[in-house]
């Protein structure tokens, strides 16, 4: 069985709205959008890379899709030539129930996200989620998170959406790689699924 790996960008109090543009996501009224920009540098860059080239599909929320299908097959094949590859080359997956014919070509649209993503890690070794917060909300309710790839910024808003939502279950994750601290004060951090939080440990015993 393959694992379902989500890669987000977040800020240091849990925030991931709208890191890559200013009119991203404004909902709520969020002001900060396109805040992941001052603190991206080479070394960061790489890393992101490298968790795309693993990947073996791809699944996005509805939101995500749109903006990913209206870049990756044009103009992201000039921008960013590697990542455009692999994007447009794997099968991707978009959770909606109002979406009826994706124009991204390699797309199927599930609706039934509990049984359908079960479903697929029977067929991928590994499925990324990229942003898609509201997707994540979802897979996390449903203890469907085996990996979160995350990369954090030194920022903080008090505003925003954030990963860790009224649905989350209560999980335990173990760090499955050591952090990687970058130039400009970002941090990767790999956590795998690692079954119940355990709690009420005496440390004086």
């Amino acid at each position: 069985m393959g694992i379902i790996a989500v890669d987000l960008f977040i800020t240091l109090d849990g925030v991931y709205q709208a890191p890559g543009g200013r009119d991203e996501d404004r909902e709520d009224g969020f002001e900060f959008g396109g805040w992941q920009a001052p603190y991206f540098d080479d070394e960061s860059g790489a890393s992101i890379g490298a968790g795309i080239d693993r990947l073996q599909a791809l699944l996005l929320g509805h939101k995500t899709y749109d903006i990913f299908a209206a870049y990756w097959p044009a103009a992201g094949v000039d921008e960013v030539p590697e990542i455009a590859a692999k994007f447009n080359q794997v099968p991707k997956f978009v959770a909606s129930h109002t979406l009826t014919d994706p124009s991204w070509e390699g797309t199927t649209v599930i609706t039934d996200v509990a049984a359908e993503v079960r479903a697929l890690r029977d067929r991928f070794d590994e499925i990324h989620v990229i942003g898609s917060g509201d997707l994540v909300q979802t897979l996390l309710a449903e203890d469907l998170v085996d990996r979160l790839n995350l990369w954090v910024y030194p920022v903080t808003f008090g505003a925003g959406k954030r990963l860790f939502g009224d649905r989350t279950i209560p999980a335990a994750f173990r760090l499955a790689e050591p952090p990687t601290a970058f130039p400009k004060g970002a941090v990767s951090l790999v956590y795998e699924r690692a079954g119940e939080p355990v709690t009420g440990i005496d440390i004086t015993a």
